[in-house]
């Protein structure tokens, strides 16, 4: 009894073989799409969107009230520190300057007078003939005229100030004028005035701009100060620009409950092309990696479909095994029987116990197979080692057609993707090598 069970097990292993090879001859004969292992540069990117502006801008806000009574500057004028770009009607300030000086002369008769008043007072008093009171009142009048004469002049020198600084309107930068709101004729409010308003703008310097991007809370933390930085306008087709990461503000901004950050970068306008105001889409590059093995990522996803998926599985864990060490091999044997004798007995009605039990499995396979994992990966790993050995390993599975036209499953591990294309930790042989990234109809 025990020689024919085991006869009647090794025929059921020949009729297994057998159909695993008609399986793989019939699924090597059918016609596929390929996509070769190739060696170039891959970076992995955040994407978001920004707006351009100038790095610094001043608003010029009238210090005295009045009609405009001439405008020396236009859009986009270069101007330098004091030059004058605007000037104020000061015909009723001359008028309140002839008064004020009238009022002066008026203040200093009158404290000239008490003065002489005064010391022929202090002349009677050192004779006895007045008393110490009318001496001290004395004194205080002329401490009043001598106040009322220094009012006089100060409120002489606001007019004057108003007439000779205030009425011009200056620059206080060197840069160039983005906007101005005033017209010959207007009248304008001074900036304590709560109805006050920017009559010109000005940006500092359009050679050197900024970009504030918006970027979201997942993806923030990938955003550090130096980080090199792409991006595009629509405006300009064709044309890439690059920039640098300056500073990631802390503020979060809040809408429709989705958080994100502002993140200034520094660009380069030399020749002009950026415009205040320009949407721009922007990359930050977070990882590169230069001259490295890579595969179409359709490559990674294809999985047969004319084999069975008891046959697929048992394809790929064989794959699997061929990066484990000996001790690792024998473990995953032992589980995966395991689990194989528990789905024979739960007779196609598994329980929760019997499904955690392989998920568990399953989990433990995964473990091995990415500790065992490893690979030349190429020459050069373009950088970036601290970032990917802090990655957790990712093993996915290649389809191809071997020597003998039979179809074949490798594992392999992966690393960065820019969305296409995946890096393959693969040897230099494998470069070329024809992948299986789909099924022809």
């Amino acid at each position: 009894m025990k020689k024919y069970q085991i006869r009647l097990f090794a025929l059921c292993s020949l009729l297994f073989a057998l159909c695993i090879a008609c399986s793989a001859n019939s699924t090597a004969s059918a016609s596929y799409d390929f996509a070769a292992v190739r060696r170039g540069t891959l970076e992995r990117t955040v994407s978001s969107s920004g707006t351009i502006n100038p790095v610094a801008t001043v608003n010029i806000l009238p210090r005295m009230s009045g009609k405009v009574e001439a405008v020396y500057v236009d859009y986009n004028d270069e101007v330098k520190t004091g030059n004058i770009l605007a000037r104020l009607n000061t015909d009723m300030l001359r008028l309140q300057r002839d008064q004020q000086q009238a009022s002066v002369q008026k203040a200093r008769a009158n404290y000239e007078l008490q003065l002489i008043n005064f010391r022929n007072q202090e002349a009677l008093a050192q004779r006895g003939l007045i008393s110490e009171f009318e001496l001290r009142t004395s004194r205080t009048t002329l401490d009043n005229q001598r106040a009322d004469m220094a009012v006089a002049e100060a409120n002489l020198r606001v007019i004057e100030t108003e007439i000779n600084q205030y009425a011009f309107i200056t620059s206080p930068i060197d840069g160039i004028v983005l906007d101005r709101n005033i017209n010959v004729g207007d009248t304008v409010v001074d900036s304590s005035n709560s109805n006050s308003r920017s009559i010109f703008t000005i940006a500092e310097n359009l050679r050197e701009m900024q970009i504030e991007a918006t970027v979201g809370e997942l993806d923030i933390a990938s955003i550090h100060r130096g980080q090199e930085v792409r991006f595009s306008l629509e405006s300009l087709p064709g044309r890439r620009f690059s920039g640098v990461v300056d500073n990631v503000r802390m503020v979060p901004v809040v809408s429709n409950n989705v958080v994100s950050y502002t993140v200034i970068i520094n660009v380069e306008n030399h020749d002009g092309s950026l415009l205040p105001g320009m949407t721009c889409a922007v990359d930050f590059i977070v990882e590169r990696n230069e001259n490295i093995l890579m595969i179409s990522n359709a490559a990674l996803r294809y999985q047969p479909t004319s084999l069975s998926p008891e046959l697929v599985s048992d394809m790929v864990f064989n794959a699997s095994l061929v990066h484990m060490t000996d001790e690792q091999r024998q473990a995953a044997v032992e589980a995966r029987t395991r689990q194989q004798s528990a789905s024979r007995q739960s007779q196609n009605t598994p329980n929760i116990t019997t499904l955690m039990m392989g998920n568990q499995n399953t989990q433990s396979q995964r473990m091995m197979m990415g500790g065992g994992g490893g690979g030349g990966g190429g020459r050069g790993s373009g950088g970036q080692s601290s970032q990917r050995s802090a990655q957790p390993v990712v093993m996915r599975t290649l389809w191809f057609i071997n020597s003998d036209n039979r179809l074949e499953v490798m594992q392999v591990r992966t690393g960065i993707s820019d969305g296409l294309s995946t890096r393959v930790f693969l040897d230099d042989d494998f470069e070329g090598q024809q992948m299986i990234l789909r099924e022809r109809l």
